[in-house]
């Protein structure tokens, strides 16, 4: 039995590895505690899912959804942008309810991309990215994301003859897995380049809402003229902790949300409607839930810097995003240091060579686990004294 060719070339994806070495360790009856993977631990807020079981109960409900999703829903997330970040958007044109980001970001590149093409890459990045680009049979250009640099990719270092080939440039910010920020004026530089070389911007923004001190994201459709060349994808699942749900949005570029919408509805059924009205009532719903959402993410961000810290990892306290980005000692690989964490302290952490060779050197640690087990790691790194490497 022969299978395509392109899964030869498709690396495991790295959640599934780390959840299987969970698995493993706590087969063994290890008490583990994970920092892998950012799903939120708290719950959808109770009147978000009141209004999913009431429309679960609407026989109307229970049939196939329309692929572009309820006219009620692209209205709602129209609205929400323009109230959350002053972007109009036309809600029949250039808005396109999506099966999680996730969804939307893998049919991007069948949407934009023909064999040959080139798409240019964070690295580190979302593994999507990369994997969605090879699916279509494009080439991933990959662009450096280094600290010295607030891990903002140098647009101008790109050779001309990588941009005249290029077809889109993937942006996400507030960015994993580093945590770093990118200000409007970055934003617009982007934009000015992809005019300049003719090529989409996709725009990763699902973290826009998980943030700190303060800190308030822009949208790259905030850019003027900004939707004559981007995409922005966004999630309630970081927002409004629905990861289970999975429901998105892509909005922007109206013959680019087609093209989208072509791929979508010829590879899936849509969104239940159920879900849709549960998206509803989030984002037209009360919103003093995210603050007070933010507030224990942002102590448990504190917390944690501390003891990293004091262990002698070195990080910067990331403005937004679920994680933090540290270096690991010197002499250590990524990926050593996480299997001497998983296997001196039973605590997993996700090697920063995961999302891409830039990564290496560093481990992510996500925000997303019980207070309860946060302190219980906590003290099981407070006065850890790391083996100098060789020893």
């Amino acid at each position: 039995m022969r299978f395509s060719r392109r899964l030869d070339h498709l690396p495991p994806y790295l959640f599934v590895e780390i959840s299987r070495r969970i698995s493993a360790k706590r087969a063994q009856g290890a008490d583990v505690i994970s920092f892998g993977i950012g799903d939120p631990d708290l719950p959808t807020p109770a009147h978000i899912v009141d209004a999913l079981i009431s429309a679960a109960r609407v026989p109307a409900n229970h049939r196939y959804p329309e692929t572009d999703g309820l006219p009620s829903l692209r209205r709602a997330i129209a609205h929400w942008y323009e109230a959350r970040f002053g972007v109009s958007l036309d809600p029949d044109k250039e808005v396109l309810p999506l099966i999680g980001a996730k969804e939307g970001i893998g049919h991007a590149g069948l949407a934009f991309l023909d064999p040959g093409d080139v798409a240019l890459v964070p690295d580190p990045a979302y593994p999507v990215y990369a994997v969605g680009t090879m699916f279509a049979g494009a080439t991933p250009y990959y662009l450096p994301l280094r600290e010295e640099s607030g891990f903002l990719p140098d647009l101008r270092s790109i050779p001309p003859e990588v941009c005249r080939r290029a077809k889109v440039l993937w942006l996400n910010y507030p960015n994993n897995p580093t945590g770093a920020t990118a200000d409007l004026g970055f934003l617009e530089e982007a934009v000015a380049f992809c005019k300049r070389w003719d090529m989409l911007l996709l725009y990763d923004n699902c973290y826009s809402e998980v943030t700190y001190d303060g800190y308030r994201p822009p949208s790259i459709l905030q850019v003027p003229g900004a939707k004559e060349v981007a995409v922005e994808f966004h999630s309630l699942s970081k927002t409004y902790n629905m990861t289970g749900w999975r429901i998105g949005m892509a909005v922007g570029n109206p013959s680019a949300i087609h093209a989208l919408f072509e791929v979508k509805s010829n590879l899936d059924s849509g969104i239940p409607q159920a879900i849709q009205e549960m998206a509803i009532a989030a984002l037209t719903g009360p919103q003093g839930y995210l603050a007070q959402r933010n507030a224990i993410y942002q102590r448990r961000r504190d917390r944690l810097v501390g003891v990293l810290r004091q262990i002698g990892l070195s990080l910067t306290p990331p403005r937004a995003s679920l994680y933090l980005w540290a270096r690991v000692p010197a002499g250590y690989t990524s990926g050593e240091f996480a299997t001497m964490l998983l296997e001196e302290k039973d605590i997993v952490v996700t090697p920063g060579r995961g999302y891409g060779v830039e990564g290496e050197g560093f481990i992510r640690l996500s925000l997303t686990l019980s207070d309860e087990d946060l302190e219980r790691a906590v003290r099981r790194l407070e006065g850890w004294r790391i083996p100098p490497r060789g020893q």
